[in-house]
């Protein structure tokens, strides 16, 4: 870490807010709904992330705060109770009620914790309703899984069974693979928060090994810590490299045989390596800048640098829990440039003096950039894509080949109509 050159700016920042989290969290839980406290610019922001189909019922929705309400000319809390209680009635299928804050909530002082202590009261156990904030004022747009994951943490029932916990929302098929090489590594008891009910939850206890798949979750893993469980260091599973380390870092808390470790994971590096292979040859040598949005960026960029040999411009982050990092800064090439908070313009005149081939950023700066011929990835997709684990190594890789070669092909278009 000592070799990593950490640097910080704040001032005006260009990121999604942390309502888009409800996106993948409402299918991870399908009895849990997440309704927004917020404004008509909420709703719109959540459906079109979501890009819900016209015939699919969603499990999330807005209770939209009018000029009354953020006048203070009315009862917001007499208001939330009524949509609250029309949606039950209408979804019985309910189990989890999520009242999400936001903006425009936060501003008007809303005390969303105790409108949830009052309907759990109401409710009396039928429904737990639970809170958080998904306000994008002060936090970025992962932040939102965060909040609402540590919600559940004082739910969990209490256990002093030896268990590994992965915490952090993945794509179902590619948990259900890693618990099955969890199994092989001889670690039996495996289990996910969230759960794939919002009910079934896990335990926890002094017995418990915490792996997070996730590097935006640092106040759930300072809740489970509190609640006695341990937080593995290791860096995140993203590559082949680093799912392989932070699957060993379980087996090694287990206290597992390296050599066992060794015979189950070395087939599928190698496997991992071979698929990487051609879009290594594609990312190799190529230039990148890492703008903050996702909070991924350190773990892509190990990524990026160590298995496809791209070079790292700088790598942007929202913000640096050093502790949970350490394993990755470690794994970072001499020097690099890590620069925690944003100032969006200042950061604009960094990549416009570098030209790298490729930026990672949010979608409101991709445009702009694509305009100045700088091919760009987009930072929201790697939250939605199945990227975890070693078997999917190829598949991230690929994901920021693809902008290169779509740039490589419009070149060529237009050396063509010339």
């Amino acid at each position: 870490m000592g070799s990593t050159t950490l640097l910080k700016e704040s001032g005006p920042r260009e990121v999604f807010c942390g309502l888009t989290s409800i996106v993948w969290l409402h299918r991870r839980m399908p009895d849990a709904f997440f309704l927004v406290v917020g404004s008509r610019t909420c709703a719109h922001l959540i459906q079109s992330a979501a890009g819900v189909m016209i015939f699919a019922e969603p499990r999330f929705g807005t209770a939209i705060l009018e000029e009354r309400d953020l006048a203070g000319l009315a009862d917001a809390h007499e208001e939330l109770d009524r949509v609250v209680n029309d949606l039950l009635a209408r979804r019985p299928e309910i189990r989890t009620l999520f009242l999400v804050g936001s903006c425009p909530s936060e501003v008007i002082k809303l005390d969303l914790a105790r409108v949830a202590e009052r309907l759990n009261g109401q409710l009396q156990g039928g429904v737990r309703v639970l809170n958080y904030s998904g306000s994008g004022i002060e936090t970025t747009f992962t932040q939102g899984e965060d909040g609402a994951l540590k919600a559940m943490v004082p739910l969990m029932p209490n256990s002093n069974e030896a268990q590994l916990l992965l915490v952090g929302t993945m794509a179902n098929a590619v948990e259900d693979r890693l618990k099955h090489l969890f199994e092989r590594l001889g670690i039996p008891s495996v289990s996910s928060l969230p759960p794939r009910q919002s009910t079934d939850l896990p335990s926890v206890g002094p017995g418990t090994r915490v792996l997070l798949t996730q590097p935006y979750l640092t106040d759930t893993a300072r809740e489970l810590k509190d609640r006695g469980a341990e937080i593995l260091q290791a860096p995140f599973p993203l590559g082949a490299e680093g799912s392989r380390l932070w699957m060993e870092a379980a087996a090694k808390a287990f206290g597992i045989n390296g050599s066992h470790v060794a015979t189950i994971l070395e087939p599928l590096m190698v496997r991992a390596q071979k698929a990487l292979s051609p879009y290594k040859e594609q990312l190799a040598g190529k230039r990148i800048f890492l703008m903050p949005e996702s909070q991924l960026e350190i773990p892509l960029a190990r990524f990026l640098h160590r298995e496809c040999g791209m070079e790292l411009v700088e790598v942007g982050v929202p913000y640096l829990n050093r502790d949970m990092m350490q394993s990755e800064l470690e794994l970072l090439p001499h020097n690099t440039q890590v620069m925690e908070g944003q100032h969006v313009e200042k950061q604009l005149d960094r990549v416009r003096e570098q030209r790298p081939d490729l930026v990672v950023c949010g979608m409101g700066l991709a445009n702009p950039l694509e305009a100045e011929e700088i091919a760009t990835k987009w930072s929201i997709e790697l939250i939605f894509s199945p990227i975890h684990g070693i078997d999917q190594a190829a598949d991230l890789a690929e994901l920021f080949a693809r902008p290169l070669h779509r740039r490589d092909l419009l070149n060529n278009q237009l050396l063509v109509s010339v």
